[in-house]
C-alpha cells in the first residue's frame, strides 16, 4: 500500500517530496490505525496543504483521500461476506479456500524476506554483534511461536525487550 501511495504522490503526480513522504511513513506508524490509511489521511492532507489551499481544504482533502481509501475495500468486502455467506457449504468454495492457504503462507514468507535487509540485520561484515543477535532472535522467536506455541505477542514483546538490552 505504501508503495502504491509514493508512486502516485511523489512519483506521479509530485504532490510531495520523498522527504516529506517520509515524515509521512513515520508519522502514520506512530499514530493508531491502520499504516495504510493513516498515510492516505496525511497524503491527502499534505497535497492540499502543499497546493496553496488553506486549512478546511487541507482537512477536506486528508477526508477524501480516506474515504477514497477505504470506499472500494469495503464494497468489496460486502459484496464478498453476502457471497460467502450463500456460498460457504459448497465444494467449490472450501477447494477455493484450500488453495489459498498455500498462497497465503507464501505470501507471508515473502514479506519475512522482505524485512531481511541489512537495515534490520545489519551484514557478518558491518557489525558481527548486531547480525548473529538479530538472527538469535529471528530463530528464538519462530522456534517459540511455531514448536512450543507461545503466544506471538509474548514473543514479540520478548524479542524487542531483548533487542533493546543487547544491541544498544
Amino acid at each position: 500500500m505504501l508503495s502504491l501511495i509514493q508512486g502516485e504522490v511523489v512519483h506521479h503526480w509530485g504532490w510531495m517530496s520523498t522527504q516529506e513522504f517520509t515524515d509521512i511513513v513515520a508519522i502514520s506508524q506512530m499514530t493508531p490505525g491502520p499504516i495504510g490509511i493513516n498515510s492516505a489521511t496525511y497524503s491527502g492532507y499534505m497535497a492540499v496543504h502543499n497546493a496553496g489551499l488553506g486549512e478546511p481544504m487541507a482537512i477536506l482533502g486528508a477526508s477524501v483521500a480516506t474515504f477514497a481509501l477505504v470506499l472500494p475495500s469495503f464494497i468489496l468486502m460486502i459484496l464478498i461476506v453476502r457471497l460467502f455467506m450463500k456460498y460457504m457449504h459448497t465444494p467449490t468454495v472450501q477447494s477455493v479456500f484450500a488453495g489459498l492457504r498455500p498462497a497465503v503462507v507464501g505470501l507471508l514468507a515473502a514479506a519475512t524476506l522482505l524485512l531481511c535487509t541489512p537495515d534490520n540485520f545489519s551484514t557478518p561484515l558491518e557489525d558481527p554483534w548486531r547480525f548473529w543477535i538479530s538472527v538469535f532472535l529471528f530463530v528464538a522467536t519462530f522456534i517459540g511461536t511455531m514448536f512450543f506455541k507461545v503466544n506471538p505477542i509474548k514473543m514479540i514483546a520478548m524479542s524487542g525487550f531483548a533487542g533493546l538490552l543487547l544491541l544498544y
